[in-house]
């Protein structure tokens, strides 16, 4: 762990000495691969005959999940049919600084049909939305967004296996007022709208004849939500104003104000302590007014209340709200889960292998499933007998550690139990079974002590954040389980079935973190990377420039990325009000 910490120390300490490494890390990162950005481009478009009839994949939705599955799915014996209202993959940890001119809305999204065409897979799409899924006919009815001649807008389609991919929607939590009064940060036209209504509110508030009082209405942004994407939305609009805004309307300099209202303790909870105290102090440098323990009940055209923890009801004037406080389920899905029992969840709720629950031809990722992760005390009894091979009733350490690859795999949470408890393996757990001469090898435990044993493991089940790091791992780990079906059914790779014969045909879904960031403007970002490294400052900004240009989509849009970010440079953001 300190050889990690010390590789990033030294690593974050080599950008704030030598500056121009950061900026030789982008441009590598744009020239580096011709070859490859070659090679996507001029990839293979036919289709091998083989007279076999292909499996129907439908694929619903073209978000991360989605886009990441049909990225990496090569076997060219399905036949994919993409269904999606939108036709384009867009890369929406962008989108805050699509809302304020430092990246362009068309720079950050590649068409789906350019995803599909690079591929040996049969590959269509049909821009349509699907609402109704029906599990036992294998179909899927959608509505089209176009118009057409014999009037007819809806459809079916048939089959063979269903990917559900269609992201969540913002939540509201039934607030009076939300939905008529408050702009949200989900979708490009999301972003598109909020960047027209900041400069059309600078616009209004120079217009002649209206009060101090009605101008600094007009000029209040409030953001609702003090998670990574309000943060950073507040952070962008700060910049956007201090740098840009206030020289083109300099009598808006001194009206206006940017409040953000958390109802919680903190923001960026789910961050180090480190980086939401220092969050919390710069927001505060910056004249950013952040409300702690803030709830919001109701949102009028003109004004938004909100109660702390106290009691203290306060109502606030304000000429435009971004909402960011979460996710909820969409109409399709929460229908969906009343045809199969799962009407009291906020989610789609599938195994390990991403498989819907009592589904065995439909799997679902990204923002509308989560992982149904199985406890290790519903299965004790039988990983017991299946560990217990000579079926004495008893079990030697010896038995249960010929078994503990496979427990491990199948239960994620033994493993970081004993991480988190600092053990070295499983025989640590059976400590009160050690024969006085200290040796294990012989001992024998029965179920009782067994149970014992692994009773608190179940406590580091953890349910994964909705993320877009956690739908892209998804959609490739589902995207290499359907190119190996046919071998895996055939060779199974994965755990021991605990409950049956056999195996698993592949290993479950295991999410590797790989770090997270939170731009605070002002060219400081803050930095949490796996070993427990955390990094703020500019060092850390152009890190964040780095990785967010390598992880675009297409080489096209990240070549867009990067020239938007040197116009920025150059010439400022763009105040049009288009």
């Amino acid at each position: 762990m300190r050889r990690s910490f010390s590789f990033f120390e030294r690593f974050s300490k080599a950008f704030q000495d030598y500056p121009s490494l950061s900026r030789i890390i982008v441009v590598s990162t744009i020239s580096g691969g011709g070859l490859i950005a070659y090679s996507e481009a001029n990839g293979a478009n036919g289709v091998v005959e083989t007279g076999i009839r292909k499996k129907k994949v439908v694929l619903l939705g073209t978000g991360w999940a989605g886009t990441s599955f049909l990225k990496n799915l090569n076997n060219s014996q399905y036949e994919v049919q993409v269904i999606s209202p939108r036709n384009y993959f867009a890369f929406t940890p962008l989108l805050p600084s699509v809302t304020c001119g430092t990246v362009e809305a068309r720079s950050v999204v590649e068409p789906i049909r350019n995803i599909g065409r690079k591929k040996n897979v049969d590959t269509s799409y049909l821009e349509a939305e699907c609402f109704k899924i029906d599990p036992a006919t294998k179909k899927v009815f959608c509505r089209s967004k176009q118009g057409v001649s014999n009037g007819k807008k809806e459809f079916s389609v048939d089959y063979d296996y269903l990917v559900i991919a269609t992201g969540a929607q913002s939540n509201t939590f039934n607030i009076p007022g939300v939905e008529e009064n408050c702009h949200f940060l989900k979708e490009v036209e999301d972003a598109q709208g909020i960047r027209k209504k900041v400069i059309d509110s600078f616009e209004k508030a120079t217009l002649p004849e209206l009060s101090d009082e009605e101008r600094k209405r007009i000029l209040h942004f409030v953001v609702v939500g003090g998670g990574p994407t309000g943060v950073e939305f507040a952070a962008e609009l700060h910049d956007f104003v201090t740098e840009d805004l206030v020289t083109l309307y300099p009598k808006a300099k001194d009206l206006v104000r940017i409040t953000l209202l958390e109802a919680a303790d903190h923001i960026l909870t789910m961050f180090d302590k480190r980086i939401t105290e220092f969050a919390e102090a710069k927001f505060s440098r910056d004249g950013i007014d952040v409300k702690l323990g803030s709830m919001v009940t109701k949102v009028n055209e003109k004004d938004i209340s909100a109660k702390t923890k106290a009691g203290e009801v306060s109502t606030i004037p304000y000429g435009m709200i971004v909402w960011s406080t979460g996710i909820g389920t969409r109409p399709v899905i929460k229908d969906f889960m009343k045809q199969i029992g799962q009407g009291n969840r906020r989610a789609l709720a599938t195994d390990e292998w991403l498989r819907v629950e009592g589904c065995d031809n439909i799997y679902a990722l990204g923002d509308c499933a989560t992982i149904n992760q199985r406890k290790v005390m519903e299965d004790v009894s039988a990983i017991f007998s299946k560990a217990d091979k000579d079926n004495s009733g008893t079990l030697t350490l010896k038995e249960f550690q010929e078994a503990m690859d496979d427990i491990c795999v199948r239960y994620p949470q033994v493993e970081l139990y004993l991480k988190s408890k600092r053990m070295r393996g499983i025989a640590d757990l059976l400590k009160e079974a050690e024969a006085d001469d200290g040796s294990k090898k012989n001992i024998e435990l029965k179920i009782e002590e067994f149970k014992s044993a692994l009773s608190q493991v179940d406590s580091q089940v953890k349910f994964l954040p909705a993320t877009a790091q956690v739908a892209a791992q998804q959609g490739t780990y589902l995207a290499k389980c359907f190119d190996r079906m046919e071998e895996c059914e055939k060779n199974p790779e994965g755990p021991i079935r605990m409950r049956g014969e056999g195996r698993h045909r592949f290993r479950p879904f295991r999410y590797r973190h790989l770090g997270s960031f939170a731009p605070l403007g002002g060219e400081q970002t803050a930095a949490e990377l796996p070993g427990d490294w955390v990094s703020i400052g500019h060092s850390s900004q152009w890190l964040w420039y780095s990785v967010y240009a390598s992880k675009q989509v297409s080489w096209r849009t990240r070549v867009l990325v990067v020239s938007d970010w040197m116009r920025r440079f150059i010439f400022g953001r763009d105040s049009s009000s288009i």
